[in-house]
């Protein structure tokens, strides 16, 4: 074999011997980025609570004129959020300082109040506003010339309201309530009358996040 064809061979098997080599450079790929879904953020108002409140309960639209009585109780609660929205439901207690309010020939006395409320809102930050709809039942006593029905009358609950997170575990709120309680029973020493009862509630309140 001559010296060329020996010179030529060497170059042949060299050529095929680092093909592979760059084959692989050429067909190799960084693995692309692995996507992270970023974790949801809690709006912070989720979870059970409890708290207290307070107020003025009056038969007029506007407590804060003519006649009104404070008011306070405690309330306790759970909110979850969906869909972006918070919703929940809550229990609550109230005494009504004997809010007065008219029947035929005079007026009965509202003092206590338990109620069980739904609750659905959207947060803005730590502020949340919300609505609320419920059932009530109010105690009634005799009022001025007047007998009422002793023990509890059903009715209804129809409310807004705003909450402000102050830290982890502690929320303030301003919360409006009108109550009807319909088919109420009143005695004026000569007629029995019926007669459709209603009130309204500015109160704030406190609670607490478990």
């Amino acid at each position: 074999m001559t010296k060329t064809v020996k010179s030529f061979a060497l170059v042949l098997t060299a050529a095929f011997a680092t093909t592979p080599v760059i084959a692989a450079d050429l067909t190799y790929n960084e693995p692309a980025p692995s996507y992270e879904e970023p974790a949801a953020t809690s709006s912070g108002f989720t979870g059970a609570y409890a708290g207290i409140h307070a107020g003025m309960s009056s038969e007029r639209i506007n407590p804060f004129s003519g006649d009104k009585e404070f008011m306070g109780g405690i309330q306790g609660g759970y909110n979850t959020e969906m869909g972006g929205a918070i919703v929940g439901g809550e229990l609550e207690y109230s005494h009504l300082g004997d809010t007065e309010v008219d029947v035929p020939g005079g007026n009965l006395k509202e003092r206590h109040r338990v109620a069980a409320k739904a609750k659905a809102g959207a947060a803005l930050g730590e502020t949340l506003l919300y609505g609320t709809a419920g059932m009530a039942m109010t105690s009634l006593r005799d009022g001025k010339n007047v007998g009422g029905p002793d023990g509890w009358k059903p009715g209804y609950l129809l409310g807004v309201g705003v909450e402000q997170n102050l830290n982890a575990n502690l929320s303030a709120k301003v919360e409006y309530n009108y109550v009807r309680t319909n088919d109420v029973r009143s005695f004026d020493g000569v007629t029995t009358s019926q007669t459709d009862i209603s009130d309204h509630v500015i109160k704030g309140g406190v609670n607490y996040k478990f």
